[in-house]
């Protein structure tokens, strides 16, 4: 596939700004959850938005976004105020947000450029992200710093980009929808959101006395012996795309008695083992699998409506590299499987004790694949009175996670991007063994070149 341009464009941008809530909200201190504080969660979550220029289709939509988006961010936080304050922490790393009323980071900017010259495929990673969302000195920390930054920048054609980083501790891919959610229909007019925000952070807390209950091998403290955990900056990136006919071809590489299996089993189990192959671990050495799954409905009662904390786990496949590369797939995606069937809201309940009796850890890195699937997460369906976006969702990933988003390519087919991060050596690998199973190249991302967008067939 040849290879384009780097798109080179200008952003010039205002001075970062504090948003506060509209009206005066109260100052005090809410704990978060026992799920919330872990080490895992604490990082900052680039998100970002693309929005065409629709204010000809009416009237109502005439409107500017840059000013739209900061009023309508203000109104919104006087209903999320914690977002507005700044995160503490306390004995035992317990984490907490007094609420200050400070604000968030607004920057209100313009670029020299069109959305149609960003070419037909959005989706991470977005190398100009450092142009689209500014990181403003010393604000990049988890304490002490404000717990939401927006860049609105506006483009030549009239469309925009809505660029987002947030606090992982404060919310998880579903809830921070629903905040985004709650500004759109404030931008479109509403005076409250249609869902009021729920805290109550208690319900996932640690038991007293806390209790590990399951086994929970994706805390496991397990040192790399073999180097496999690599700087991002020594890996290369590649995405690649999952249409209806790819899904088919994995589809029908599997056993009759396998086929009903979901779409994220059926494609996490052929990625793992390919990704597993192309890094040439020995036989011996233990790989993991990590899924993530929500567990708002998970409890009996579930999650109120409007909760917006972190509710999820991660269960993990753990087995050997060899066994992984060398049984039939039908072994990986039987591991996939049960990684659901052990989540249960017990299983829930022993994590948060773990938190507490083992210092709130991140999970375990060496030779591990974690992967998200966010296809229904709703980053695609915020509307700020632009309608849709044209891309909405992560705009980076990391270096042993990997990320479903929805995604149409320019013939119209849906399907599923995935973003991959792995070294030259093993990338190569990885996409010759998986252009060999699906057999068919034109389906696949194979340009590394470091483009703002790259394209999808």
């Amino acid at each position: 596939m040849a290879r384009q341009e780097p798109l080179v464009f200008t952003v010039t941008r205002r001075s970062p700004e504090l948003i506060p809530p509209a009206k005066l909200t109260p100052h005090e201190y809410k704990l978060l959850s026992d799920i919330d504080d872990q080490e895992t969660c604490r990082f900052q979550v680039p998100i970002i938005q693309f929005y065409q220029n629709k204010n000809n289709v009416t009237d109502v939509l005439n409107r500017e976004p840059v000013k739209v988006i900061r009023e309508a961010l203000a109104k919104t936080l006087v209903f999320y105020y914690p977002f507005a304050g700044r995160l503490r922490e306390g004995a035992g790393r317990k984490l907490a947000v007094e609420c200050t009323g400070e604000g968030v980071l607004f920057i209100e900017a313009d670029a020299d450029v069109t959305l149609e010259q960003f070419g037909d495929a959005l989706y991470p990673p977005f190398p100009c992200l450092g142009e689209l969302l500014f990181d403003v000195p010393g604000s990049s920390g988890v304490l002490d710093t404000p717990l939401l930054l927006i860049q609105v920048t506006r483009l030549k054609c009239g469309g925009f980009i809505l660029a987002w980083r947030h606090n992982h501790t404060m919310c998880d891919a579903a809830g921070f929808v629903q905040f985004m959610t709650a500004l759109g229909e404030i931008a479109r007019g509403a005076s409250v959101p249609s869902i009021h925000p729920v805290w109550q952070r208690e319900l996932l807390n640690a038991r007293n006395p806390p209790r590990v209950t399951c086994a929970h091998p994706e805390y496991d403290n397990v040192a790399d012996t073999k180097e496999t955990m690599i700087p991002m900056a020594n890996l290369v990136q590649r995405s690649f795309f999952f249409g209806p006919a790819e899904i088919l071809t994995l589809r029908r590489l599997v056993p009759t008695d396998f086929r009903k299996c979901s779409t994220f089993e059926l494609l996490t189990a052929f990625l793992w083992r390919i990704r597993t192959r192309s890094l040439d671990l020995g036989p011996e050495e233990e790989v993991r699998l990590l899924c993530v799954i929500n567990a708002r409905s998970n409890f009996s009662p579930s999650l109120p409506k409007g909760y917006y904390g972190n509710a999820f786990a991660f269960p993990a496949a753990l087995t050997t590299a060899g066994k992984l590369c060398q049984n039939p797939i039908e072994y990986a995606l039987e591991l996939v499987m049960k990684t659901k069937e052990v989540f249960n809201e017990e299983y829930m309940k022993s994590v948060a004790d773990l938190m507490v009796l083992k210092g709130r850890p991140h999970f375990t890195v060496a030779r591990t694949f974690f992967v998200s699937d966010l296809t229904r997460a709703g980053f695609g369906s915020v509307d700020y009175g632009w309608g849709r976006p044209v891309y909405g969702g992560p705009a980076r990933g990391g270096t042993v996670n990997s990320f479903y988003i929805p995604f149409k390519n320019r013939k119209g087919e849906k399907g599923i991007v995935v973003p991959f991060w792995l070294p030259a050596s093993a990338m190569n690998k990885f996409a010759l063994e998986l252009d060999g199973i699906l057999k068919n190249n034109d389906h696949l991302v194979t340009d590394n070149t470091p483009l703002p967008i790259k394209s999808v067939l």
